[in-house]
């Protein structure tokens, strides 16, 4: 691993190879540092990723690490523990230097940060066991998997009867756990109604598995409800805590008052408040697909090879300008 790159990308899924693959392809050193810890680890298959459709994350990352190499990019297994400015090289006064998790600093002229996210869950026994398999949280994502079959809906937010009507267009057998009168209306429980949805109201006491496989849950009453799969809602927070060096920290995301992640702030070409520093996929998007990511990926790399470019510029300039004032040539 060499000590200093053009860029240093933090995190090596959808987003971070992506970044690094237009960048390698631009020519550009490239450093990407992945903890082997993506958001979709726990699911069998990516979807709607058009060319790798049902393909495992584990086998994704394989092969865009395979497609980065080939252009020159390093990937080095870590973790980004902290980051911090330099003082750059005079011409262009952006530098980043990076500490690992082993130790070992490394510095680059910019970073792009597709560090991910986190899905904090409800709190019910047996949940977290199954999240990805049989507890899944996006009918894009999971949908067509569960399609026809028992589908029980966790209501812990208020976009919860949202997610209710999605799961109802892949199934007629589906249930409705409201953990909380106050997150449904009346209007959305006369739309439950009308579509045949089962309400149960009151907690979700735990999340029942036979092995690998969902059974069902039992509730506050006592009762068991058999399920082939749950639906709920997480709270997406930003891995952003390594961050704090350089003033960066993650925003509040919000649907009207209800909060449900947190996420940096980018502009439209993915740079974060702090320049030279850019960001792709859920750490800036938490609601983003994998091919959504992929794409933010390419646009921040993108947009980062075009900063340098300008960067290369202004110092080809500086000297060109410092040779004739010394009447040198600047070839």
């Amino acid at each position: 691993m060499r000590d200093h790159h053009d860029v240093i990308v933090i995190g090596g899924a959808a987003a971070g190879l992506s970044a690094a693959l237009i960048l390698g392809r631009s020519r550009r050193s490239v450093l990407v540092v992945d903890s082997g810890e993506p958001r979709n680890a726990p699911a069998e298959g990516v979807h709607n990723y058009l060319g790798r459709e049902g393909a495992s994350p584990a086998a994704l990352s394989r092969i865009g690490r395979s497609e980065v190499a080939a252009y020159g990019v390093e990937v080095a297994d870590g973790r980004i523990v902290a980051a911090s400015t330099t003082d750059g090289d005079g011409v262009d006064p952006v530098g980043f230097s990076v500490t690992l998790d082993s130790g070992a600093v490394v510095t680059a002229r910019r970073l792009v940060v597709a560090s991910g996210a986190v899905d904090v869950l409800p709190e019910v026994p047996g949940l977290a066991e199954q999240w990805g398999r049989g507890v899944v949280h996006c009918p894009f994502c999971h949908g067509w998997e569960i399609r026809d079959r028992r589908i029980g809906v966790l209501v812990t937010t208020p976009i919860g009867a949202h997610q209710m009507l999605m799961f109802r267009a892949l199934s007629e057998d589906v249930t409705a756990f409201v953990t909380d009168p106050a997150l449904v209306d009346d209007t959305a429980l006369a739309g439950f109604a009308a579509q045949g949805v089962r309400v149960v109201s009151g907690p979700v006491t735990a999340v029942v598995s036979d092995g690998d496989r969902l059974t069902g849950v039992s509730t506050g009453s006592g009762e068991f409800v058999a399920l082939d799969a749950l639906a709920a809602a997480s709270t997406v927070e930003a891995r952003v805590g390594f961050l704090s060096g350089l003033g960066l920290t993650a925003t509040d995301q919000l649907l009207g008052d209800f909060r449900f992640g947190s996420a940096l702030a980018v502009d439209a070409a993915g740079q974060t408040t702090v320049r030279g520093v850019y960001a792709a996929g859920n750490v800036a998007a938490p609601m983003a697909t994998v091919v959504a990511s992929a794409a933010a990926g390419t646009q921040a790399g993108a947009a980062v090879h075009g900063d340098l470019v300008q960067a290369d510029l202004a110092a080809a300039l500086a000297r060109a300008a410092t040779a004739t004032a010394t009447g040198q040539s600047t070839r």
